[in-house]
């Protein structure tokens, strides 16, 4: 078990198999902190891990429901809210499928964006975090499909991903979905530890030129405007 900096001096606890909040975590809640959050406002974070996000969101007075899809991170996040004596819901469950029939002013996500040339991820595998899929869109595509139906008229979804995913399907994709979306926030990172291993195969596949050292992070802001 690990004790990792969030944000303001607030630590939580990540054991080795759940995703240690990194770069884009805290891209991620800085554009949380941007964002306009009523007392009593609800908000939903999708793929939770280690519960960082969902519990600076209840910092702020929000109503918060934490999802992830392994009871490790569930249990991981439940245990950082305990320590942090903060109230937090925590569900098990696929993405949307706990919340089913709910509606969120907010939902935040860092879901899983890495492309791989694996068809999953070793089971009890940190790595569950990370890959997604050939093109990394395994779930960004569920999520753009879905999140409109768990947000109220007026609500935002936050995500972040790598550009190496494709920006421009995410955001056509939530446009489909009746939501309008735009790239507000963009940062370039060193290609950390899980990009290095797949160096060559990410080059075969043409998703980085042989010169690249640095990855792109976006943040997507999507409204439901009706």
């Amino acid at each position: 078990m690990t004790q990792n900096d969030n944000r303001g001096g607030a630590r939580v606890l990540t054991p080795w198999t759940v995703y240690v909040p990194q770069e884009d975590t805290l891209l991620l809640a800085q554009a949380l902190d941007r964002e306009h959050l009523a007392a009593g406002a609800t908000l939903l974070d999708v793929g939770t891990g280690s519960g960082a996000l969902a519990l600076a969101a209840a910092r702020r007075g929000a109503r918060v429901t934490a999802v992830d899809t392994t009871y490790r991170a569930v249990l991981t996040a439940r245990l950082n809210a305990k320590l942090a004596r903060l109230p937090l819901e925590v569900l098990h469950g696929d993405l949307f499928a706990p919340v089913t029939g709910r509606r969120f002013d907010l939902i935040v996500s860092n879901p899983p964006y890495v492309p791989t040339h694996r068809a999953a991820p070793p089971r009890h595998s940190a790595a569950v975090a990370w890959d997604a899929g050939a093109d990394g869109r395994l779930l960004l595509n569920r999520i753009c499909r879905s999140a409109h139906m768990s947000l109220r008229p007026g609500g935002v979804l936050l995500m972040v991903h790598s550009a190496l995913c494709g920006i421009p399907s995410t955001l056509a994709a939530l446009e489909r979905s009746g939501l309008r979306a735009g790239v507000t926030d963009r940062r370039h990172v060193p290609f950390g530890p899980v990009l290095r291993s797949r160096l060559a195969w990410l080059r075969h596949r043409g998703l980085i030129d042989a010169g690249d050292e640095k990855e792109e992070l976006v943040i997507i802001r999507a409204e439901r405007t009706r």
